[in-house]
Order: C-alpha cells, then sequence, then structure tokens
C-alpha cells in the first residue's frame, strides 16, 4: 500500500504563547475544553487571541506547582488553535482548543507577564508505502480497542467510525492515545516519539496490557458471583449433612439447640396464645441458616419470651400481725398507708383472685415515700422492683421498640418483671410528677395501659407483642406534687398523701432510725456518742428546715463523722452532745425562728402558710398614707395572692359602714400591704382572711391579737372557704408559741389528722364569716370611728 506525499505543515509564527497544562497531554487532531485560572495563563490566552489563536500547549511534570518554571515543564508539546472562549462569573476561562501538531520548545524568551517560547515543529518521517508489519499492527491496534470497548470502556461511535477510516500509522496512534486513560507520563511518552511504527507499537503494549487488566476485573467479578452460588450451595449441602447425620443417629447441635428451645418453651408454661407466638418463630429459626442476622434477632426474641415469668408468682405473708410489726419496723407513723396495706392483705386472704391496687404515694422530699415500698414488699413477701420516671420522655421507655428496629428492646416494664423473676412483685415508680414530653411520644399515656386494673391483664410490649397478665402487680407511684400528673392518670390511682412529720416525730424517727443507721455507717457505738433529745429538737428546728428527714439525717451524720474523728485521733471518752455545745459540731444554726410579737400591733397580722418544707408564719402588714385609694402589693406575691389581697379591700370597702370606716379613709388614702421575705415567692388564697383584718386593723386604728395565728380564703360576700396544708400549719403555730388559731369551718374535719399533743396546746377556733373573724381577732370588739 503507497502514501502519498505528506502535506507540508502549517507556518507557524516564530515565538507562540505557552500555555502550561495540568493532568493531561494534548496530542495533534484532538479537540478538548480547558479550564485556565492561573493569571500568566490568562494572559497567554488574551495575547494569543489578540494575533492568530495560536498557543502553545505542553503538559506540566508536578501537579501541585503553581507557577510552573520552564525546568518544571515538558520540552515537547502541541501548537493548537483556540476555537471558543468563555469568560466564567467566578473569573475563571474556558476555552475549547484543537491541536495542529507537534512542536518542542527551542527557547524561552519570557516569563512574565505571560510565557513566551520559541518553538521548532516536528514532522512526522515521511511513510512512502505501508509494509504488511504496519497494516497488521494498525488493525491489532483497532481489535485491542474493540475489546476494551467490550469490556465497558466508553468510547463514542463517532471515534470508532473515524478509527476504522484513518490509513495513517501516526495520526491512529495520536488518534487511540488522546482517548484512552492515560497517565501523564506514559502520554508524554507517546507524544516525543518521532517515528509513527514505533509509536503505534507502543501503544499496541500498552492497549495488550489494559485488555489483561479488564480479563482480569471481569474474572474477579465472575468469582465473587460464583461465591454467592456456593454459599448457597453449602447449605443445602449442610442441609443434607444434617438429614444424613440424623440417619446414622449422630448428634447435630443445630437440631440439638432447636430441641433445647422446645423444651424450655414447653416448661415456662406460656398462655396458649403466647406459646403459638413462639412455636411459630421456632419454626422460622429453624429454617434460617444459623449464620444469618436476622437468625440471632429470632433466638433473643425466644429467650425473652422463655425467661419471662408467665406462671412464677411468690405467696404473699397472710399474716396480718406479722406484716403490721414489719411495717412498724420499718416506719413510724404513715398510719394511713400501713392501714391501706393491711386493708389489702385482708381482701386478698378473704378473696385469693383479686387485682393489685395502683397506690400513689404524695409528699414532699424526704418523707419516705421510695424506702415505703420495699417495706411493703419485705410485708408481703414480695420482690421488689423500682424503675425512675423522672425526665423520662420516650414513650418506647415503657413500651419497648419494635423488633425491626437494630437492638431493640422490650419497655422498662417488661425488663423489671423479668429481673424480679415473679408476675406479682411490688413495682415502684418514682417521680411520676416528672416525666416529659417531647416529639417521641408521651410516655404518660403509655402509662394509662399499665396502671389500669380493668386493661394491664393484657399489657402488650411493642417487643414482645404478645399480651403479659400484669394484674398480680402491685403498683405503686411516688411524687412530690399532683398537678403535674395528667388527670387521667391521676384517675387511676389512689393517692395517699404523706404530709411530713412533727418534731416530736422526727425526734422519734431520729432516735429509732437516723442516728443508729449513722452511727454504723461511721463505725461508731452508743458507747462513744450520745445527743440528747433537746439537742436533737435543736437541730431539727434551726438547722433544717424540711418536711422530710433528709437533711436530718445529714447533720447526724456530720456530727457522727466528727466524733470518729476525734475517737481516730485517740480521744477514748464518750462525747456527748447537747444544745450548749452543739455549735461546736454544726456551726452556728442556719434558720433562726420568727422574731415573736412583742405586743398587739395595729395593721399587722399573723397569717399561717404551707410550703414543700413545712408550715411557716406569715406577719402580714398594711399601712395607709395621703393617696387617691390606690392598692399596692410587695413582698414577691403571686397572681393568686393578689387577687386575694383585692377581694380583702373589696369586702372591707362593702362593710364600710357597718363598721364605721370613714369614706375618707378608703377613697384619699393609698393602701400598702406588704408580706416580709420579700425574696421568697408567695402564692395561694390562704392568706385572704389575714389580709382582711390587716386591712380593717389599719382603717380603724384597732390593733390586732399578737397571739392569734388565722388561715382561710376569703369570698367577696366575706365567706370563709377551706384551705389545704393545715396540719403543717399548725405545728408552725405551734413552733412559734402561738395558742389560738382561726380556721375555716370546713376544715374541722381535718383536725382529727392532727397529733394530740398538738390538739391539746392549741386552741382551734371554726369560723364560717369574716366577722366572726374580726371579733376573734381584733383586741376590741368596739369599733372606733
Amino acid at each position: 500500500m503507497k502514501k502519498g506525499p505528506e502535506k507540508d505543515l502549517l507556518s507557524l509564527p516564530e515565538t507562540l504563547p505557552l500555555l502550561p497544562v495540568r493532568d493531561i497531554v494534548v496530542f495533534p487532531y484532538m479537540v478538548l475544553p480547558l479550564f485556565v485560572s492561573r493569571e500568566k495563563s490568562i494572559k497567554s490566552l488574551e495575547e494569543a487571541l489578540s494575533k492568530d489563536r495560536l498557543i502553545f500547549l505542553v503538559a506540566q511534570k508536578k501537579l501541585s506547582e503553581e507557577d510552573p518554571s520552564p525546568k518544571d515543564l515538558y520540552r515537547v508539546g502541541t501548537v493548537a488553535v483556540i476555537m471558543k472562549m468563555l469568560k466564567l462569573p467566578d473569573g475563571k476561562v474556558k476555552i475549547l482548543v484543537q491541536g495542529l501538531s507537534k512542536a518542542s520548545i527551542k527557547e524561552t524568551f519570557q516569563t512574565t507577564p505571560y510565557p513566551l517560547v520559541r518553538v521548532e515543529n516536528i514532522k512526522d518521517p515521511f511513510i512512502t508505502e505501508i509494509t504488511l508489519e504496519t497494516e497488521a499492527l494498525m488493525r491489532t491496534v483497532r481489535e485491542q480497542l474493540e475489546r476494551i470497548v467490550s469490556y465497558g470502556k466508553l468510547l463514542s461511535p463517532d471515534m470508532m467510525f473515524i478509527l476504522e477510516s484513518v490509513d495513517d500509522p501516526g495520526r491512529l496512534a495520536d488518534l487511540v492515545a488522546s482517548n484512552l486513560e492515560l497517565t501523564v507520563e506514559k502520554a508524554q511518552e507517546i507524544l516525543e516519539i518521532l517515528d509513527p511504527v514505533e509509536r503505534l507499537k507502543t501503544l499496541n503494549e500498552l492497549l495488550e496490557k489494559e485488555v489483561q487488566v479488564l480479563t482480569m476485573q471481569a474474572k474477579i467479578q465472575s468469582q465473587a458471583k460464583e461465591e454467592i452460588t456456593k454459599t448457597q450451595k453449602e447449605y443445602f449441602l449442610r442441609e443434607q449433612m444434617r438429614a444424613i447425620r440424623s440417619e446414622l443417629g449422630e448428634v447435630d447441635e443445630r437440631a440439638e439447640e432447636i430441641k433445647t428451645l422446645q423444651q424450655k418453651i414447653k416448661k415456662s408454661k406460656m398462655p396458649k396464645e403466647v406459646e403459638k407466638e413462639a412455636r411459630r418463630e421456632l419454626e422460622r429459626l429453624e429454617q434460617m441458616h444459623p449464620d444469618a442476622a436476622e437468625a440471632s434477632m429470632v433466638r433473643t426474641y425466644l429467650d425473652w419470651l422463655i425467661e419471662m415469668p408467665w406462671s412464677i408468682s411468690t405467696t404473699n405473708n397472710l399474716d396480718l400481725h406479722k406484716a403490721k410489726n414489719v411495717l412498724d419496723e420499718d416506719h413510724y407513723d404513715l398510719e394511713k398507708v400501713k392501714e391501706r396495706i393491711l386493708e389489702y392483705l385482708s381482701v386478698h386472704k378473704l378473696k385469693k383472685k383479686m387485682k393489685g391496687p395502683i397506690l400513689c404515694f404524695i409528699g414532699p422530699p424526704g418523707v419516705g415515700k421510695t424506702s415505703l415500698g420495699r417495706s411493703i414488699a419485705r410485708a408481703l413477701g414480695r420482690k421488689f422492683v423500682r424503675i425512675s420516671l423522672g425526665g423520662i420522655r420516650d414513650e418506647a421507655e415503657i413500651r419497648g421498640h419494635r423488633r425491626t428496629y437494630v437492638g431493640a428492646l422490650p419497655g422498662r416494664i417488661i425488663q423489671s418483671i423479668k429481673q424480679a423473676g415473679s408476675n406479682n412483685p411490688v413495682f415502684m415508680m418514682d417521680e411520676v410528677d416528672k416525666i416529659g414530653i417531647d416529639f417521641r411520644g408521651d410516655p404518660a399515656s403509655a402509662l394509662l395501659e399499665v396502671l389500669d386494673p380493668e386493661q394491664n391483664n393484657a399489657f402488650s410490649d411493642h417487643y414482645l407483642n404478645v399480651p403479659f397478665d400484669l394484674s398480680g402487680v402491685m403498683f405503686i407511684t411516688t411524687g412530690n406534687l399532683t398537678d403535674p400528673i395528667p388527670s387521667t392518670l391521676k384517675d387511676r390511682m389512689e393517692v395517699i398523701n404523706l404530709p411530713g412529720y412533727t418534731d416530736l416525730e422526727k425526734l422519734r424517727i431520729a432516735r429509732t432510725f437516723l442516728l443508729p443507721r449513722q452511727m454504723d455507717e461511721n463505725g461508731i457505738s452508743p458507747k462513744m456518742l450520745e445527743i440528747s433529745d433537746k439537742a436533737t429538737l435543736l437541730i431539727i428546728s434551726q438547722y433544717t428546715q424540711e418536711a422530710g428527714l433528709r437533711n436530718l439525717e445529714r447533720e447526724l451524720a456530720s456530727i457522727c463523722r466528727k466524733v470518729a474523728r476525734r475517737i481516730a485521733e485517740g480521744k477514748k471518752e464518750k462525747t456527748k452532745v447537747n444544745t450548749r455545745n452543739l455549735h461546736q459540731f454544726l456551726g452556728p444554726p442556719a434558720y433562726l425562728p420568727d422574731e415573736e410579737q412583742k405586743r398587739n400591733e395595729v395593721g399587722v397580722a399573723t397569717g399561717l402558710a404551707w410550703t414543700e418544707t413545712g408550715g411557716e408564719i406569715l406577719h402580714v402588714e398594711a399601712s395607709t398614707t395621703p393617696g387617691k385609694g390606690s392598692l399596692i402589693l410587695t413582698g414577691h406575691l403571686g397572681d393568686v395572692m393578689k387577687e386575694s389581697a383585692q377581694a380583702a379591700l373589696t369586702y372591707v370597702r362593702s362593710k364600710g359602714k357597718t363598721y364605721r370606716i370613714n369614706p375618707n379613709a378608703l377613697n384619699n388614702k393609698e393602701i400598702h400591704i406588704h408580706v416580709p421575705a420579700g425574696a421568697i415567692p408567695k402564692d395561694g388564697p390562704s392568706a385572704g382572711i389575714t389580709m382582711a383584718v390587716t386591712l380593717f386593723s389599719a382603717l380603724t386604728g384597732i390593733p390586732v391579737k399578737k397571739d392569734v395565728a388565722m388561715t382561710g380564703e376569703i369570698t367577696l360576700r366575706g365567706s370563709v372557704l377551706p384551705v389545704g396544708g393545715l396540719k403543717e400549719k399548725a405545728l408552725a403555730a405551734l413552733r412559734n408559741k402561738i395558742k389560738d388559731v382561726i380556721i375555716p369551718y370546713l376544715n374541722k374535719k381535718d383536725l382529727i389528722d392532727l397529733p394530740l399533743y398538738v390538739r391539746k396546746k392549741i386552741n382551734f377556733i371554726p369560723v364560717k364569716h369574716m366577722d366572726e373573724v374580726l371579733r376573734i381577732a381584733l383586741s376590741n370588739k368596739r369599733v372606733k370611728s
């Protein structure tokens, strides 16, 4: 095959602007887009466009070089023509170039502001005739390229058609090389080979190597597919081996596991519905591959079903005298709770099958709500489990997660029942008033089914998904306040209030329980320490201020530690703590009693208030100054207390004529009511009659008796309405040596809950109307004008 004479290459200018390119080698006849961002390169483009649009493209040796010097560039490159140029918003330039011919750098004229070089054309040797060897080589290259395409390499059909029509070895080599994903070094090596046949041979070697790589890749993929098939084949073979072993009488571990699970299911004495579900899951497990991910999930689920105490229950202690002794040993007083437990045992003794009660202990911190649950379990002879509901915001904590979730578990109810190993434990849920709500659901609503005796005989946990009978469980919930508990949940529980302890009750508990426990924990025997009753009462009244016993126990523990140090330092004599040396152990008192009024005063009345730490007295003050009849309230009062003051003032205005109050005193004076201890928030309606008495005293000039305290809500018509916390308020009056306490008539029934010694020392005066309060509280019965 003969080839005609080569056409002359186009004449090139003597010098050309240089454009270094990264990560690519441009071949002749190659059309490609380039993105240009370097300042010098952009100026080279501008120089080329200002003249004949020709530019010299050469690859740089290192990609990371931002400003390459001549030594960082290859010597052989391609002269190209800029076909299009587009400036982008980010400052970059996009150009479309076409390679024209090879050239080499002879000299670099300048490097700034843009590189300018002198180039020399590189002509392929003239081929007069294409030999058979060259023809075969060209055909081999085309076939190799077709094989590469068959393995998935993307190459446009148009390019394959062009390659078929090319009969020049050099041009064929350049076209194939420009369409292969070659490294810069390999592509540059091919570009620099001047002999077209040699260039084609080198390219053929590269193509052959690429075909081998692609063949190996296809083989690996095929092996992976065969491996999957092999796994399936192994499963069937394993099943056949199991059948063969079974025929030979050999032990099959898998079969043994299934058999063991069957025996455990039968032994657990599940309800029929649950056993049906367990056997269905066991059949699924039997059909699964042992190493399957779902097999471990099913096995875990079966373990939970088997280990649940479906038919395991503890026998109740039905000896009422023994149960009463246990309750008395663990807790002093709390008669209502003890009576309720003994009633439950009595009913259970007469009727074997009964639903467990849902008790709710409400009271201040430290009164023994949680420890009472343990005592009840001990008295009944049952297992005891406890969970804390404080801060729970996820409904799944109660009902569990569905088995479709990774790491799914039953809820806390089922977990605790399993932990107890009995289906009728005493189950305590602490802090029921501190449950939260968020996007994960409402745990309080999930508790509705648990704490409903009519529903909890078939409680369904999301994980188990089978009913579990909770009717035999004795649920006890605890909280500090009833207001945060949702009304629907509160309705399902029997609320028992634990109001706190009197000072004498605290003294008895400290003697019987707290001090012996702290002496034992600190390694002190009764021969080493003695605390007098008066000193203990002083700790209760002046070092702690609480309804419960926690701070009292801390103070006793502090004394025990100091005594332990003395003994460790070598002191052997017995330490006696009394009112004179108590400050040496505990420092100065933290709470001093309110200063007693020395005499009857005008515009000052003594009220009684309830707090979470117990009862307190309030000295409500009223004063009048010239003004326009407005009412000023100070002392950090809440909205309800402010409304009580408004109601008291309205009542006083309505009764002005009756009590001969000068109208000018109401219309031309500014009335100021203040409740001391202004930094402490105060709220509630129970100070209503106290404020009314204070206003009457301030407007009439009649003093209020200093030894009379009062509590009650007032209406606009002067009626006195009942209030709460009577026990705590009575104890506050007793601590402050107040003999007479005015209470609402409807609170008379609550006096039975007060200790006998309190009722003997305080004269409680029930009243129905404000007129009675004024007759008792004011020092003179006769009202002065």
